[in-house]
């Protein structure tokens, strides 16, 4: 149980930590390109489509395979994705790197392949709690790596900071060891069942219908504020140093929202407490839209939503 929950987010932490950094990149990599925004942004929504898809047969493969051959495959497809959108000439090759390649090698280093390894091997009774522990460990990789990548922007460019991340990313790899799974490595451990009729199966329940409508507002806004919001703040004079600081306050006080929510989660419905996540999600957008833009405003703003990010 600890290898696999230390190993797990470890993997979770440098996985979305690196992920929660590329905001930072917009404009650096807009203006020596001479892209639009539009084109980074673009490549950042594919990038989130990609992971959805993927995710599918990212975890059809974990479930029946075990988690160690996914994660190794996604871990070398992260390298080599951070690797080539440094290399990008192109808008077509900075969306075929940032947006598919990255995208897929998401799908499996994060939350669904390490979650179903976690479900497998923790008792139910802890299982909520453990999740929660996951999910703080992707917060706090925001936390500590967001202002690591703009301290390597600043020293190494924004080139070379993509190329040091590649090889961050390579920790995957030996990370992966924790989480492997011998009993699964024949796919015979279990009944099997097909990709199509395990998402009717799915699909057939109300509750999953309604988490899916949930987690696509949930992803709407959080990659938003997480991409946007550091440009944003340019725009309005505040130096990049606020919006640095903005998304590293979002990670830590996620630290602490995460492992709040996987705790409750084992007194109360969860149905309850995600509505009341996104209804104070809403209202703090729109206070913070409606309130005078200050450095101040920008940083309560932050540690109110990291309280209600989730692992999102």
């Amino acid at each position: 149980m600890t290898r696999v929950l230390l190993c797990g987010a470890a993997i979770v932490t440098l996985s979305m930590g690196i992920r929660h950094g590329f905001g930072l990149w917009l404009q650096p990599v807009t203006m020596e390109r001479g892209w639009t925004r539009e084109t980074f942004a673009f490549a950042m929504a594919v990038q989130n489509l990609t992971w959805g898809v993927a995710g599918l047969f990212t975890g059809m493969v974990a479930d029946r395979f075990g988690a160690f051959r996914v994660l190794v495959a996604c871990g070398l497809a992260y390298a080599a994705g951070l690797a080539l959108m440094a290399l990008a000439s192109t808008p077509w090759a900075f969306l075929a790197s940032a947006g598919v390649l990255v995208g897929i090698a998401q799908a499996g280093t994060t939350y669904a392949v390490v979650y179903g390894v976690i479900g497998r091997n923790i008792a139910p009774e802890k299982r909520s709690w453990a999740m929660g522990v996951a999910a703080a460990a992707g917060s706090f990789g925001q936390f500590l790596m967001v202002p690591v990548e703009n301290g390597m922007i600043d020293r190494l460019g924004w080139q070379g900071a993509l190329l040091a991340l590649g090889a961050a990313a390579l920790l995957i790899l030996p990370l992966a060891f924790g989480l492997h799974e011998p009993g699964l490595a024949s796919g015979r451990t279990r009944p099997q069942q097909s990709i199509a009729a395990a998402l009717r199966e799915a699909f057939a329940y109300r509750s999953f219908q309604l988490l899916m409508a949930g987690y696509f507002v949930c992803g709407f806004q959080v990659v938003f504020i997480a991409v946007h919001m550091p440009s944003y703040l340019k725009d309005h004079g505040l130096t990049p140093n606020v919006a640095t600081t903005a998304l590293a306050l979002i990670g830590l006080f996620n630290v602490f929202g995460t492992y709040a929510a996987g705790s409750l989660g084992q007194r109360f419905p969860k149905r309850y407490i995600l509505s009341t996540i996104y209804t104070l999600r809403s209202v703090a957008i729109v206070a913070f839209l409606a309130a005078p833009l200050t450095p101040w405003s920008v940083y309560l703003f932050s540690s109110v939503m990291g309280l209600l990010w989730l692992p999102s």
